[in-house]
């Protein structure tokens, strides 16, 4: 009997995706709760289960093809229980290899795309096996392993039916492709290793990539194949940088701002609600839209039409190890403060273990970078096309203001507003710029409850 798998509904207002990888191939016996694709859209990747067992008889979908839900992704057979099996032999016990270190550059990355903080980490690279690990898979059996393994397996040309493995649940790894290319090539070869990066910044997290350790011309490179949501954010700022944008800048004295955001932080503790800068701005960035509306609407140049949107999400750039991701916070202008806090948690914590839903990351309308925990006096964010402005925000810093006749310490925010010149001027964006300017510096307006 054959079954069929269609693209199940993505979430709501999700017409369409892209498909990125398909994780299967004509013949694979696959499981319940397999991922057999993943979709991308311009940030969010997701994994795509099937929902029931059988062998793989026919793929109705190519890679980089658009898809609609519904629509017909995989045929499948049914199977009996006994060809889900796999007999696997237990491994020749081997002295493992001692992993050796060697200081590199590696290119942190942070919020802004167009920048890299360079920092000297201790990379371990593990030399691979000679010998590949034995095992015996059974005709039929299905192909396990993760979709950077099939990658790896795909760019050193090594089938995945043919790699043996010591993995008791039939697994194939990264160690079992790269020992069974030395093997087959008879110890020749490139050596793609294991690198574990962890951060001075933060030393408790470690980034595991699969790499190619290689030559050039001058001595050992590391080549790193791009991760989805990298080549995705490449493609997106390549298209953004083809707006004519323009950055202006200004300074919001935030005295009062903080000693606002103190109070509600010490309130809110024990709730574990973190009250930050963050929360301000999104407040008061969706109060600005509603004040200067081009800032929050989008060009149509085949119809030579502007579009103005009359709900206000916010989108928040997101620094994860796994690349930029921008969640939008919707609906900022019905929020308060305290429920703007809570969100951005939620967000956020979901951007870094990857829970993000495809909606989650849709229907943003304007964009705001925060680049103030890391430091820097100003930078220009990248619009986030179609969207036709983004604010960015750095490291506030106390500064002498001239007041009343004296100069005395305030907390000064410096703040940079980027424009699409297409549809905005720069008198504008200074006008809207320190409306923002203003209103964080008379904080008390907000409602915070």
């Amino acid at each position: 009997m054959i079954k069929e798998f269609r693209l199940p509904t993505l979430g709501e207002n999700v017409k369409e995706a892209t498909i990125g990888k398909i994780t299967v191939k004509v013949g694979d016996i696959v499981r319940k709760g397999q991922t057999v694709i993943e979709i991308e859209t311009d940030k969010a990747v997701a994994e795509i289960p099937i929902s029931f067992e059988g062998r793989v008889v026919e793929i109705n979908i190519k890679e980089g093809q658009k898809v609609k839900p519904g629509e017909l992704i995989l045929k499948l057979e049914e199977i009996t229980p006994q060809e889900t099996g796999t007999t696997i032999e237990p491994p020749v016990a081997e002295k493992e290899p001692q992993p050796y270190t060697t200081p590199v550059k590696t290119p942190l990355l942070t919020n802004t795309v167009s920048e890299k903080i360079y920092m000297t980490s201790e990379v371990k690279l593990s030399p691979p096996s000679p010998t590949a690990p034995s095992s015996i898979r059974k005709p039929g059996a299905p192909i396990i392993a993760s979709p950077s393994v099939r990658r790896l397996a795909r760019e050193l040309g090594v089938t995945l039916e043919e790699v043996p493995t010591s993995d008791p649940s039939g697994r194939i790894t990264a160690e079992d492709i790269i020992g069974y290319k030395k093997l087959k090539d008879g110890g020749e070869g490139t050596s793609p290793t294991s690198i574990s990066i962890t951060s001075a910044e933060s030393p408790i997290t470690t980034i595991t990539r699969e790499t190619s350790l290689e030559q050039d011309s001058w001595g050992p490179i590391i080549i790193e194949p791009m991760s989805t949501i990298r080549r995705k954010t490449a493609e997106q700022m390549d298209k953004s940088w083809h707006i004519p944008q323009v950055t202006h800048f200004d300074k919001a004295n935030i005295t009062q701002l903080e000693e606002l955001r103190v109070q509600l932080s010490e309130k809110y503790k024990l709730k574990g609600i973190r009250i930050s800068i963050l929360s301000f701005l999104i407040k008061v960035s969706a109060e600005a839209l509603k004040k200067f509306p081009k800032f929050n609407a989008t060009i149509d140049l085949e119809k030579e039409a502007i579009i103005y949107k009359k709900y206000y999400n916010i989108g928040i750039a997101v620094d994860t190890e796994h690349g930029l991701l921008v969640p939008v916070l919707k609906d900022a202008d019905k929020k308060s403060i305290l429920q703007i806090s809570q969100e951005i948690q939620e967000l956020a914590e979901k951007a870094r273990n990857r829970k993000l839903t495809i909606e989650e990351f849709q229907g943003g309308t304007f964009t705001i970078s925060n680049l103030g925990g890391l430091g820097g006096i100003g930078f220009t964010p990248i619009v986030n096309s179609p969207q036709v402005a983004i604010l960015g925000a750095s490291k506030s810093n106390i500064e002498p203001v001239y007041k009343n006749g004296n100069f005395t310490p305030q907390l000064m925010l410096p703040l940079s507003l980027s424009y699409d010149h297409r549809l905005i001027d720069g008198a504008e964006t200074a006008r809207a710029l320190r409306w923002i300017c203003n209103a964080l510096e008379n904080p008390w307006w907000m409602f915070v409850e």
